[in-house]
């Protein structure tokens, strides 16, 4: 039979119950804006009954758990979908940036400036001899190749600073997965024998495993998935054996923590490489298992293969391919402009260095050369041809080797009548001199020279590619490919420049290719070059196309896939967006529906008050009637 002071200890627990849900509520409330904050609900249950002659009579109220309105489900598919958000923003945001360097919509940048440039040859073709044209010519290619190696540089920096990026965050990750591991014990900890959830902690996890996912893309895996109807029909909790992964690499297990190791001490260029460390030690490269999140997007930008050769540059990636796209347009214009330009008269040509030895077969080096031959023309001082003499390249042909041999030196030095007359001396082996230079750091180069007496009677020589066909990319390349007798220096977007003896004297520059006033053959082949079609190699990719058409395909790329990636972002932003809202509308605090509860156990608080008087007036009148 129940007593009094039972109904006292019902009323008392009440009151406890009714507290408890004031100062949860108030948690509520006060971290309704704290980010990763799950509301919380007071489960109760009825306590258990004292068992009497009369029944079974109620005992109050016990509190069961505090538990957080959580669905693990959609938390999964939000936690995804902002790997997701975060690898478009991010890529968006750099395409768009790497998108200004092309103005071309604009009619200013680089294609404005290359037209102007073919203008001025034009313009330099009408008035061979105008040291006023020569100056403005000189002029308008530094501002071409200014334009050029400005926006690959910018390109250039833009990658380097993904790549600093990529450390910043990879040592985030690191510190977040560590604390993550830390959290995982103390959760063990709190929950030990399965009596109370540990609501805070557990919101602190979750927030680590949303940032985690932002940054690398990271999916938590914890045991079961139980779901707890009693609090709410949305509400779900997994427990068990915890742990977080990138694409099969666990970066937490449990209490334990494994770093992922970035370092660029095997790249000459400073790029940074991720690898997994094993429980053996060993490293596993996990550059390419990194596809979402803020470094997915700085590794599919920047490049997640790094080239074996000493290039030591990212051989992939949306950055490098521009990057790429715009050395094989300048190293195109730069070999194919020198390649002209050698056919002007000179007395002495130099090769820029290069690092094959001087008996290795020239189609077997780097140097975009190809089989074909071209000609060594001699000029007297009245422009006369006074011996020409073709020079061949095959498969084994080399720079250097004896008289007669299959080397550019061998045929050089040949003794040939190139001009049947039966003299001897009047022939291109007495007028050019073969000279091969080491230099101290191991790079060679070669250099042409005419006789100094045959210099000093006003002759001189040119280098004409032999073309088999209407087409200039029809020939050798020899010139070009060696850079002999430059118009322009460099070999690349990032060093392109005008020549340095060009810079230093532009009315040096010449129109013709012989020796006489007025002659303006070379300026003609200077204008024809930008409707000549060439081959331009990017990786394994070759692209057949003029100069403008080859830029073109630099600045159109950059433009679709800087379209496709603002279109693709507005997809996943709404896709996000919606995941968002659903989440937030499971387990996000609602002020509102707070205060109610707020008077909900307020209301509930006085009840039980008034049960406690009640009983206390009751025990007045039982003790009064003893009186």
């Amino acid at each position: 039979m129940g007593s009094i002071f039972n109904t006292l200890n019902i009323g008392y627990s009440g009151l406890s119950a009714a507290q408890l849900g004031v100062s949860t509520t108030s948690h509520n409330i006060t971290n309704a804006e704290s980010e990763g904050y799950t509301r919380q609900r007071v489960v109760t249950a009825a306590s258990t009954p004292v068992y009497s002659a009369t029944g079974n009579i109620g005992n109050g109220t016990s509190v069961m758990d505090i538990a957080r309105i959580f669905d693990n489900f959609i938390y999964d598919r939000y936690t995804d979908l902002s790997a997701d958000k975060e690898y478009s923003d991010f890529t968006q945001s750099t395409l768009e940036e790497i998108s200004t360097y092309f103005p071309e919509i604009d009619e200013v940048g680089i294609k404005s400036n290359l037209k102007e440039y073919y203008k001025m040859w034009q313009s330099f073709s009408d008035n061979p001899d105008n040291d006023a044209i020569k100056l403005a010519l000189a002029k308008q290619a530094e501002t071409l190749t200014g334009s050029i190696s400005t926006t690959q540089n910018k390109i250039m920096t833009l990658q380097s600073s993904l790549n600093e990026q990529l450390q910043t965050s990879v040592s985030e990750v690191n510190v977040l997965a560590k604390e993550l591991s830390q959290i995982n014990i103390s959760i063990s900890t709190a929950e030990a024998g399965g009596a109370f959830t540990a609501n805070d902690l557990r919101d602190k996890r979750n927030s680590i495993e949303l940032n985690l996912s932002k940054l690398i893309g990271s999916n938590a895996i914890n045991g079961q998935i139980e779901s707890n109807m009693s609090v709410d029909s949305s509400s779900n909790e997994n427990s068990g054996s915890y742990t977080l992964s990138v694409n099969g690499f666990n970066i937490v297990d449990g209490g334990t923590f494994h770093p992922i190791h970035i370092s660029s001490a095997n790249n000459s260029n400073g790029f940074y490489e991720l690898s997994y460390e094993r429980q053996d030690a060993v490293l596993i490269p996990m550059d390419k298992s990194i596809t979402s999140g803020k470094i997915g997007a700085i590794l599919a930008l920047r490049g997640n293969e790094i080239s074996d050769n000493s290039a030591g540059v990212p051989s992939n990636g949306t950055l490098q391919k521009v990057i790429d796209q715009m050395d094989a347009f300048a190293a195109t214009l730069i070999e194919s402009t020198n390649n002209i330009y050698a056919s002007s008269h000179t007395t002495r040509m130099e090769s820029k260095t290069v690092d094959f030895e001087e008996a290795a077969p020239l189609l077997n080096t780097s140097l975009n050369l190809k089989a074909g031959s071209f000609d060594i023309l001699i000029y007297d001082i009245d422009g006369n041809v006074a011996a020409r003499r073709t020079i061949n390249i095959d498969s084994k042909t080399s720079m250097s080797g004896v008289a007669g041999s299959n080397s550019i030196q061998g045929q050089i030095e040949a003794q040939s009548d190139d001009n049947s007359d039966g003299n001897a001396n009047n022939d291109i082996d007495n007028y050019i001199e073969y000279n091969w230079a080491t230099y101290p750091d191991g790079k060679n180069a070669v250099e042409f020279v005419m006789d100094a007496s045959s210099a000093a009677k006003g002759y001189s020589f040119s280098i004409e590619d032999k073309l088999t066909s209407n087409d200039f990319n029809s020939g050798s390349n020899f010139a070009g490919a060696l850079g002999m007798n430059n118009f322009f220096d460099g070999d690349s977007a990032k060093n392109i420049n005008l020549n340095y003896k060009l810079r230093d004297n532009p009315t040096n520059i010449t129109a013709g290719k012989i020796p006489a006033t007025g002659d303006n053959t070379l300026a003609l082949d200077m204008i024809q070059q930008q409707f000549e079609t060439y081959d331009f190699s990017v990786g394994n990719a070759v692209y057949n196309s003029t100069m403008y058409g080859m830029f073109d395909v630099v600045a159109t790329e950059v433009g679709v896939i800087t379209n496709d990636a603002v279109l693709s972002n507005q997809t996943v932003t709404a896709q996000f967006n919606a995941t968002k809202l659903e989440y937030s509308s499971v387990s996000k605090v609602s002020i509102d529906e707070e205060l109610t509860n707020l008077i909900k156990y307020q209301t509930s608080y006085g009840a039980a008050s008034k049960i406690i008087t009640t009983v206390d007036q009751m025990m007045q009148t039982l003790l009064g009637l003893k009186q």
